[in-house]
């Protein structure tokens, strides 16, 4: 649990505007695939997918998140829609896109194009370093938009959605990472 001792004081203006740098120069090494210079802007590389219910923790982790993903969406973009500060994070609301060329796990490349929209918390501790960014989305909008561009008339498209649906159920089957499970309720009474 990330808590600051002022919980309820925004930083001060050189600390958000530092933050939102951060957040900013790591949106844009993610989709230059510098992977170096993304992972150089946390101490510990660590990212939560709440949709999935995946933690992926440690350099080699996270690494193998994005080569996974960009294997599946070669392209992978990112239109900024928001940015919002709070006491101990930068919250971002953006359109993720892309065309899936490879697979997504299990889950074999149907050629469609996906834009979703999602939001990233990149949260921040005392000293206000990156310790976690934190993804919700809805897995269903991107699926729906994979399936959505098959030829379901086709042989060779029913075929796709058969194993896209199969692959889909396949990477369900895991229990969810404990660490977005294990949640307490925050403490306000402080």
């Amino acid at each position: 649990m990330i808590a600051h001792t002022s919980r309820f004081v925004m930083p001060p203006a050189s600390v958000l505007r530092a933050r939102e740098k951060l957040v900013l120069d790591h949106f844009h090494d993610e989709v230059r695939q510098d992977w170096d210079a993304t992972l150089a802007t946390f101490p510990h590389p660590h990212y939560e997918l709440v949709a999935q219910m995946t933690v992926h923790d440690g350099d080699d982790e996270v690494r193998g998140y994005y080569a996974d993903t960009r294997v599946a969406f070669p392209d992978q973009d990112h239109e900024l829609i928001a940015l919002r500060h709070s006491v101990d994070a930068v919250i971002v609301e953006f359109w993720l896109l892309g065309t899936h060329r490879g697979p997504l796990g299990a889950i074999p490349p149907t050629g469609s194009r996906h834009r979703t929209r999602m939001t990233a918390y990149f949260v921040f501790d005392e000293e206000e370093r990156l310790v976690a960014e934190r993804i919700y989305f809805d897995q269903l909008t991107i699926l729906r938009q994979l399936i959505g561009g098959l030829n379901l008339r086709s042989p060779k498209g029913l075929l796709t959605l058969g194993r896209v649906l199969v692959g889909a159920l396949r990477m369900q089957s895991g229990a969810p990472d404990p660490r977005l499970t294990r949640t307490a309720p925050p403490r306000l009474d402080d």
